[in-house]
């Protein structure tokens, strides 16, 4: 890969990817490409031919939740038997949906549909208690509005509103023709159902307002819940859900929960049209190929997709999703395997007693809080490469390969959400995985305190053999202590070491994280990209992280005897290159609490003294930052 080393003092970013970036293309069914694409690509054509081998009897396996998914591969990729079946799936789920002609009507059937994955105008889910992390606790929040964010609403996006709006317009127009429906009733369904989303819009959270943790904690009795209205019986279907009634609820949106009696009254066939719509685009990609190519038409505008992906793929997405921990299990057994999980796994440790020794040596914490922090990082759970054990849930999915694919998958949706709700007031399985090892991704939890890199994220360019140690650290070091870092950034910070939301801060440490905090905001509001700026609010929890990840990552590199430091940067730089449509920039931009990639590998650098070192950058160059400017919080 050619490296522009001059260019280095005004765009590291630029440097390092400019050859790559002009050259690269973005897949016709992809909206982006670059570092984190190109091994979702790879690991894809693994795992899709494998499928396939297994699917057409080329190969076996003998493992029950294995052939399950199979067979429901087979099912998805079967498209001229969907094709030959048509739309009655869809038509008798709908039936039921037009059935309703009143509250009380959707009451008696409400259960039954939140089991089967019918939209609801209250959302359900379980999770760890934010407040008592042993135990899963009931949350209730709003439902998903038909633009990506509620600041799409707001007068000052008015053009995107109308635009993207008449997308959605058009598209569900045409998968009501093509599902028969008269232009007069397609037409009064479309715009009640929009009507209803705008009743819906002000009243929830936007990504802004939901990235801040805290205050998604609010708990309520049941009764207290079941008073926000009188249109619905939230206390009957609550008991239904968990067969009991919680001493309390936890409400991620309070906002919307005390609307919910005014957005619902007098607006039944307004909801009735909402659910209507909702249920079509929630299960028409199941039906024909041609339906699943109008369904996804507004989010391939949203993205700037120009295709959808083939027939092979969306099978197998499918199955690997519904599948994910069985999928993860295979391709972590066969492409990563024990000795790379446990080299892996060292490294992790390796990176925890870093951090600990920079905890340990902080000098603007107290040492009440230093020692509950070094507390934390002792009780962090770890988890690399792949679960040790399935959950018996996926034991329970059975597919009929001579159902409907819908038929299929709501039978899988009730099996899933019984198990789910079935866990309320169970202790938590804190080790238990939410991501497949397949996913080329990480993450830190804050209510169970433990951090996950699966199989998949730990390949070139952010961990290989081949790479010298800085060049690692530059990659997945940063990554491993990005997600260390999330545990104290502004909102693993309000969570102790066993992942409760409990304030273990003097509030003199407090303020000043809050000042630190408020500099990362700063450091990234409003810089210009993709003819939009950035959010700080939005995006500084994972910039904190960043930048705690990156310094940690350095200081670990530069215990190695083969420390070089222009190799650290240069492949943190990377990690990070992507090509994108200008309509992903801006969609990401709204709803991503990342910062964009060209920022993220840029801005952080510059916080660090060894980048002016190690490029011989001076006042005057582009990458140059005044060092009262730097931002170091971890």
């Amino acid at each position: 890969m050619a490296i522009n080393k001059d260019l280095i003092k005004d765009d590291l970013y630029e440097a390092v990817n400019g050859e790559w970036i002009k050259d690269a293309k973005i897949p016709d069914d992809k909206p982006a490409t670059g570092g984190f694409n190109d091994l979702v690509d790879d690991i894809d054509k693994q795992m899709m031919a494998d499928f396939s081998a297994f699917a057409e009897g080329k190969e076996h396996k003998d493992d029950g939740k294995f052939n399950e998914m199979i067979k429901l591969y087979r099912v998805a990729r079967d498209f001229d038997h969907r094709k030959q079946v048509g739309p009655a799936p869809l038509k008798k789920v709908l039936d039921d949906v037009e059935a309703v002609n009143s509250y009380s009507d959707f009451q008696a059937r409400w259960y039954d549909w939140i089991m089967a994955g019918i939209p609801s105008p209250v959302a359900f889910d379980i999770d760890a208690d934010m407040k008592n992390a042993t135990v899963y606790a009931l949350f209730l929040g709003a439902p998903s509005l038909i633009l990506p964010d509620k600041s799409y609403y707001q007068d000052d996006k008015k053009d995107q509103h109308d635009q993207l709006l008449q997308l959605w317009t058009d598209m569900v127009a045409a998968l009501l023709d093509k599902l028969g429906y008269d232009k007069a009733t397609a037409d009064k369904l479309i715009a009640d159902a929009k009507a209803f989303d705008a009743l819906l819009a002000p009243n929830v959270k936007s990504a802004e307002e939901s990235a801040d943790y805290s205050k998604m904690y609010n708990p309520r009795t049941v009764a207290e819940v079941a008073e926000s209205t009188d249109q619905i019986d939230l206390a009957s279907v609550i008991k239904q859900l968990v067969d009991a009634t919680p001493d309390k609820v936890i409400v991620m949106e309070p906002a919307y929960l005390k609307a919910l009696d005014g957005i619902l009254k007098g607006h039944f066939d307004l909801f009735k049209a909402w659910v209507t719509i909702n249920t079509i685009r929630d299960n028409a990609s199941y039906l024909d190929d041609e339906t699943r190519e109008i369904n996804g038409r507004y989010s391939r505008a949203l993205s700037g997709r120009k295709k959808p992906v083939s027939q092979e793929k969306f099978a197998y997405y499918l199955a690997r999703d519904i599948f994910s921990q069985v999928a993860g299990d295979y391709y972590g057994k066969k492409y990563f395997g024990p000795e790379a999980k446990a080299n892996v796994h060292h490294m992790v440790e390796q990176m925890i007693k870093v951090y600990k020794d920079r905890l340990s040596n902080n000098t603007w914490l107290s040492q009440a809080t230093r020692d509950k922090a070094v507390l934390k990082l002792e009780k962090l759970g770890i988890q690399v490469g792949y679960p040790d054990n399935i959950p018996a849930l996926y034991d329970q999915f059975k597919v009929d390969e001579s159902a409907s694919l819908i038929d299929n998958l709501m039978q899988i949706n009730i099996v899933a959400n019984k198990e789910m709700f079935g866990r309320w007031n169970n202790p938590v399985d804190r080790m238990r995985w939410e991501m497949s090892a397949a996913t080329v991704n990480a993450y830190y939890h804050p209510f169970k305190n433990i951090i996950v890199f699966p199989a998949a994220i730990l390949q070139a360019p952010f961990y290989s053999l081949k790479q010298n140690s800085s060049q690692n650290y530059g990659g997945i070091g940063a990554v491993i202590a990005h997600e260390i870092s999330h545990a104290f950034d502004n909102n693993g910070a309000l969570f102790d070491e066993y992942g409760n939301l409990n304030n273990w801060w003097t509030k003199e440490d407090s303020d000043h994280f809050k000042k630190l905090a408020q500099k990362m905001i700063e450091e990234f509001d409003g810089l210009p990209i993709a003819g939009q700026e950035v959010n700080g609010k939005l995006t500084v929890s994972e910039n904190i992280a960043d930048g705690g990840g990156l310094s940690c990552a350095l200081e670990a590199a530069k215990l190695e005897d083969d420390f070089n430091a222009e190799d650290f940067f240069i492949n943190w730089a990377t990690v990070w290159r992507m090509k994108a449509t200008e309509q992903y920039q801006q969609l990401l931009l709204s709803i991503d609490v990342h910062a964009p990639q060209k920022l993220r590998a840029n801005v952080q650098v510059q916080n660090l003294a060894d980048f002016y070192t190690a490029f011989d950058i001076k006042p005057g160059d582009k990458m140059y930052k005044a060092p009262e400017d730097r931002v170091n919080i971890w």
